[in-house]
C-alpha cells in the first residue's frame, strides 16, 4: 500500500469558503429577526395552508421576537461582507480558470442522475469523479446563482426607490421580498444537505477543505 498527496482546493477557495459560512449564517439569522415583524409566507396546496413560516412559538422558543432593529442592523452590515466575498469568489473562479472544474458541462444533468442513483445505493457503479462530480457541479453553480439572486433581491427591497429598475425587473417590492425569502429557504436546505454529505464523505474530504490537499492511498497499484 502506498500513498500520494494530491492538491484538491487552492488557498483562496478555502479561505472564501470558510469566510462565507459564518457570513451566510449571520445573514439567515438576522433575516429571521427581520421576518418576525411581517411573517406572511406559507406553503399552500389547492388553497389550503400546509406549513406556515414561522409560527409565533418558533420565535419564542429561540428567544428572538421583538428584535427587529437588531436584525436590520446586522443584516445591513453583513450583507456588504457577504456581497464582497461572493464577488471576490466569482472573480477568482474566472481569473484562475477554476470555473472549468465547477460549471456543468454538456451531459452533466444526465450524469448527475447516475450520481444520485449511486449515492442512494440503487446503482453500484460509481460515476466518473473529477474534482467535483456532475451533481456537485450543478448544485454548486446553482448556489452561486442563488447568492447573486440574494444580493439583487436584497438591494431591491432595501432601496426599492433607488433601485427601482431592479425592483421592477423582479416583479415589484412584494415579489422581490418573496424571492428573497425563498432563496433563504433554499440556502437553509443546502446547508442541511451539505453538512450531511460532508459527514458521509468522511474526514478525508473535510480535511481537504482545510489543508487544500488530499491523501490518496493505493493498494497493489490501484486506487
Amino acid at each position: 500500500m502506498s500513498a500520494r498527496v494530491e492538491e484538491k482546493h487552492r488557498a483562496p477557495i478555502r479561505w472564501m469558503h470558510w469566510i462565507n459560512f459564518p457570513l451566510l449564517a449571520m445573514m439567515m439569522w438576522s433575516g429571521l429577526l427581520i421576518y418576525w415583524a411581517n411573517p406572511v409566507y406559507s406553503l399552500r396546496l389547492f388553497g389550503r395552508e400546509i406549513f406556515y413560516f414561522f409560527p409565533a412559538g418558533f420565535y419564542s422558543f429561540l428567544g428572538i421576537p421583538y428584535r427587529l432593529a437588531e436584525g436590520m442592523q446586522l443584516h445591513f452590515f453583513f450583507m456588504w461582507l457577504f456581497a464582497a466575498n461572493g464577488i471576490a469568489y466569482a472573480a477568482y473562479l474566472i481569473l484562475s480558470g477554476e470555473y472549468r472544474s465547477l460549471l456543468p458541462t454538456v451531459g452533466s444533468f444526465k450524469r448527475a442522475f447516475r450520481v444520485a442513483l449511486y449515492e442512494l445505493h440503487i446503482s453500484k457503479q460509481k460515476p466518473p469523479q473529477g474534482k467535483y462530480n456532475d451533481a456537485q457541479r450543478i448544485v454548486y453553480t446553482l448556489v452561486i446563482l442563488m447568492g447573486a439572486g440574494s444580493i439583487l433581491t436584497g438591494i431591491a427591497i432595501y432601496k426599492p426607490l433607488q433601485a427601482s429598475v431592479f425592483t421592477s425587473l423582479l416583479g415589484g417590492y412584494e415579489w422581490a421580498r418573496w424571492e428573497h425569502f425563498w432563496l433563504m429557504i433554499g440556502f437553509a436546505a443546502f446547508f442541511a444537505v451539505h453538512v450531511v454529505q460532508v459527514a458521509l464523505a468522511g474526514w478525508r474530504n473535510f480535511q481537504s477543505m482545510i489543508t487544500g490537499v488530499e491523501i490518496i492511498t493505493t493498494e497493489g497499484g490501484q486506487e
